[in-house]
């Protein structure tokens, strides 16, 4: 005779499986809690360790996420994996320079897997649940990869960007991710700037990316919910 499991397991195993369909909403929910964590992160002593080790939970969660679009996993795996070798090298042998390779490996990651994202919500004429998740993903995705390409190019380059407070002082990641959720979203509030001309192109290049993206990208998705509803309400 089957027994039926406590509630407390029921409540869990249903909460399992909602995050199972919904990959990119648990993806999109860790990204938004960086956010508010990666400013405390910066001025703790284990700062390094604790973004690192958060780090590698986005990426395994990056991972997981790409499963669901067409996307090849061995070229996630190619990339995630250098890029948390990397991480641990830096922060073990305290040598900074291992850093921007990490952080390019990273960039790309998740790049790839913005891509992944994109062809999973284009793939068909439906709009699910996952999807619109993906979407607010794919715009986190993005700013991330550009944030890293931003960290590359400041480490690569000194002086790639400037700032109203501490001009002269390396950009820390919270003002990097700042500069680039500003731009990716055409809001332009931001108060770093870039300077060298390798920094100005990788800007215009998400300008680029942030109009295309609403333009092409959401603006089908709206345009996929309403004429669903429209159907449904007819």
């Amino acid at each position: 005779m089957q027994t039926i499991p406590p509630m407390p397991n029921r409540a869990l195993l249903k909460w399992i499986a909602t995050i199972k369909r919904h990959p990119s909403a648990l993806l999109l929910g860790v990204q938004l809690l960086g956010v508010l964590l990666y400013p405390m992160m910066e001025s703790m002593p284990q700062g390094s360790a604790l973004f690192g080790a958060f780090g590698i939970i986005v990426l395994a969660l990056a991972l997981w996420v790409v499963n669901r679009s067409t996307m090849l996993n061995s070229v996630a795996w190619g990339l995630a994996m250098p890029a948390v070798v990397l991480s641990i090298a830096a922060a073990v042998s305290e040598r900074p320079e291992l850093v921007a390779f990490a952080h390019l490996l990273e960039s790309a990651l998740y790049f790839y897997t913005a891509f992944g994202l994109i062809a999973y919500m284009l793939r068909d004429h439906r709009v699910t649940g996952d999807e619109l998740f993906a979407a607010g993903a794919t715009f986190t995705l993005l700013a991330w990869a550009f944030a890293f390409a931003y960290s590359v190019c400041d480490r690569w380059v000194p002086g790639s960007f400037s700032a109203t407070l501490d001009a002269d002082s390396p950009r820390t990641w919270i003002e990097l991710l700042y500069l680039s959720f500003s731009t990716l979203s055409g809001v332009g509030l931001s108060d770093i700037m870039p300077l060298r001309p390798h920094a100005r192109s990788l800007v215009m290049l998400e300008q680029f990316a942030g109009v295309m993206y609403i333009a092409l990208v959401v603006s089908r998705l709206i345009g996929l919910a309403t004429s669903r509803a429209i159907a449904r309400r007819d």
